[in-house]
């Protein structure tokens, strides 16, 4: 029986929140980052796996984490989630969660942790468009500012038309086949900033299906400040403890 597994970058330092903890354990409304993903990806109807690759040196203190919130078992069977180290670059991380799926996985989803707040729905949703029949798929929403190009100099060379343009967030959803097939091929000097990139790279189609506003990713102070009072709004109506 085929299986769909969610692999969780979380090795990254995001140096742009500022100094402290990785990115992925900043607290938000007392909790991990991580843990909130974590939850969020293992509580949809999809997923029957979240793989997380954690910092080389801190794959214990996430295991006692997620151990801590009920996402593994005391003993370190699954319950939702399984920790594997992760590689100096978010690609590096990401093929190593991939080799250490079980065999009988063949829809993979890649999440930021960054991206705590992903509703379950969205989940769902990109892994049934890779079950329809899309190698690739990947969330986008339309995109509101005017985009302009630039060159070295900071001189406009163009506006670009936003109507075709769409702003691209996680979870990403492959083939396994295909999202292997794309990290073998792959330079290692030129690491991709998502997944879907190095299967435009190598040649693939790439599905877009509507994003959500609550997948935004939390790259800065403020964008904490914003998910705070998200996850403020979820609890005040129930939707979250």
């Amino acid at each position: 029986m085929s299986r769909t597994a969610v692999i969780v970058p979380a090795a990254g330092r995001g140096e742009r929140l500022g100094p402290g903890a990785p990115k992925a354990l900043r607290v938000l409304g007392g909790v991990p980052m991580l843990v909130h993903a974590v939850r969020a990806l293992a509580g949809a109807r999809s997923v029957d796996l979240v793989v997380v690759a954690a910092p080389e040196d801190g794959v214990a203190d996430v295991v006692a984490l997620l151990g801590e919130h009920g996402l593994l078992d005391p003993d370190g069977t699954r319950a939702g989630a399984s920790v594997v180290a992760g590689g100096e670059t978010r690609q590096d991380s990401v093929a190593r969660a991939l080799h250490a799926l079980p065999d009988d996985v063949d829809v993979v989803l890649v999440h930021d942790a960054a991206r705590p707040l992903v509703p379950t729905s969205l989940v769902d949703s990109v892994a049934a468009a890779v079950r329809a029949g899309a190698e690739a798929v990947v969330p986008g929403l339309a995109v509101a500012d005017t985009i302009k190009a630039v060159d070295d100099h900071g001189t406009v060379t163009g506006t670009l038309d936003r109507s075709r343009l769409r702003a691209i967030q996680t979870p990403q959803g492959f083939r396994r086949t295909t999202l292997s097939a794309a990290h073998a091929a792959a330079d290692p000097g030129a690491a991709a900033t998502d997944d879907a990139g190095l299967v435009e790279a190598l040649g693939g189609t790439v599905l877009v299906v509507p994003g959500d506003e609550e997948a935004f990713k939390v790259t800065r102070p403020l964008d904490l400040l914003l998910a705070e009072a998200v996850l403020a709004r979820r609890r005040a109506a129930g939707v979250v403890g």
